[in-house]
C-alpha cells in the first residue's frame, strides 16, 4: 500500500520553477498575511499560506470487486509548521482493512518533511508498519537543479538517484496547482520528488476543476474568505512513462484545496479500494520569523 500522501496536497512551495524559486521577503507592499485571501491578480506564494494542524477520519469509500475488502477505518493527523527558512511537515496515518471474514489488518505511516521555501532542498523520513511490524523505511535528503537534481538515500540502503529535469519538490508543486486553478489550466503535469519512494521522482498529472470563489463556512470560519480549487492528482511510475505504458496511475489522490493550503474532502483511491478523508478539526499554529 502506497502511503496516500496528503503532504504533497498540502505542502506549501513557491508557484514558479524550482531553480529560480525565491522565498518572498517579509514586508512585501500588498503582500497577504498567512492564510488570508490573495487579492486577484495576484499570485499565490508561500507567505499566504497557513502553518496549521489538522485531523481527518478515515473511511471506506468503495471497494473494488474481487479486493476482499469489507470495511475500512482510521485517522490521518497532518502538521504543518513554519520554521521560518523553511517548512516542517508531518503526517501520521492509521488505517484498519477489514475483509470479508472479519480479519484487520493496521497499517500506519509516519512521514515527516523540511523543505525550504526556495523549493530547492528537502529532507524526509517515512516509517510504514504492517501489523506493528516495519515494512518500509525511507529517509535522505534531496537537491533540486535547473538540471534536475540529486536524491541521496541513507535507508533503505546508501545510494544516490539522479532526478529528472523539471522535477519539483511537494511544497513547489501546491503552490504551482492552485495557481493553475486561478489561471484557469485544466492540466498541470510535472516529476515531483517527495521522498516515499525509494526510487525517486514519480511522474505526476494534476486534473484541475474552475477556481471557486468564497463562500460562507460555518463548520470552519478559517476558510471563509477563500477561494478553492478541487483537483485529482495522479502519480506514475517513471520507468512505465518511459518504456510507453498504458498510463495506470501507481496511486491517485482527490481533494478540495484552499488558497492558504488547507485540504478537504479527501479521496484516496489504492487500486482495489478508496478511502475517504473528512476534515475534523483545524487550527493554525504560530511561528515563522
Amino acid at each position: 500500500m502506497r502511503l496516500p500522501l496528503l503532504a504533497l496536497a498540502l505542502g506549501i512551495g513557491l508557484a514558479a520553477p524550482a531553480s529560480h524559486a525565491q522565498a518572498p521577503k517579509p514586508g512585501v507592499p500588498g503582500a497577504a498575511a498567512p492564510g488570508a485571501a490573495v487579492p486577484v491578480g495576484e499570485p499565490i506564494t508561500p507567505r499566504q499560506m497557513l502553518a496549521h494542524r489538522a485531523a481527518y477520519r478515515l473511511t471506506l469509500d468503495r471497494a473494488r470487486d474481487g479486493s476482499g475488502v469489507a470495511q475500512a477505518n482510521g485517522a490521518m493527523a497532518y502538521e504543518v509548521i513554519d520554521a521560518c527558512d523553511g517548512w516542517t511537515t508531518r503526517q501520521r496515518f492509521t488505517l484498519t482493512l477489514t475483509d470479508r471474514d472479519g480479519t484487520e489488518i493496521e497499517t500506519t505511516s509516519d512521514y515527516s518533511t523540511y523543505e525550504s521555501k526556495d523549493g530547492r532542498s528537502l529532507r524526509y523520513t517515512l516509517t510504514q508498519t504492517t501489523q506493528g511490524a516495519v515494512t518500509q523505511r525511507v529517509a535522505g535528503e534531496a537537491e533540486v537543479t535547473p538540471e534536475g537534481g540529486l536524491a541521496r538515500y541513507s535507508e533503505p540502503e546508501q545510494k544516490e538517484v539522479p532526478l529528472p529535469r523539471g522535477t519539483i519538490l511537494p511544497t513547489v508543486h501546491t503552490i504551482a496547482t492552485l495557481n493553475a486553478a486561478r489561471q484557469g489550466q485544466r492540466i498541470f503535469e510535472s516529476p515531483l520528488f517527495d521522498g516515499t519512494s525509494p526510487d525517486g521522482a514519480q511522474d505526476s498529472t494534476t486534473v484541475l476543476s474552475p477556481w471557486q470563489a468564497a463562500q460562507a463556512n460555518e463548520r470552519f470560519p478559517l476558510l471563509a474568505p477563500l477561494g478553492s480549487a478541487r483537483m485529482r492528482i495522479a502519480f506514475f511510475d517513471r520507468g512505465q512513462a518511459q518504456s510507453g505504458g498504458a498510463g495506470t496511475p501507481d496511486y491517485e489522490v482527490s481533494l478540495r484545496y484552499w488558497e492558504n493550503g488547507v485540504a478537504d474532502e479527501l479521496r484516496m483511491d489504492f487500486g482495489e479500494f478508496v478511502v475517504q478523508g473528512e476534515l475534523l478539526e483545524l487550527a493554525p499554529v504560530p511561528g515563522g520569523c
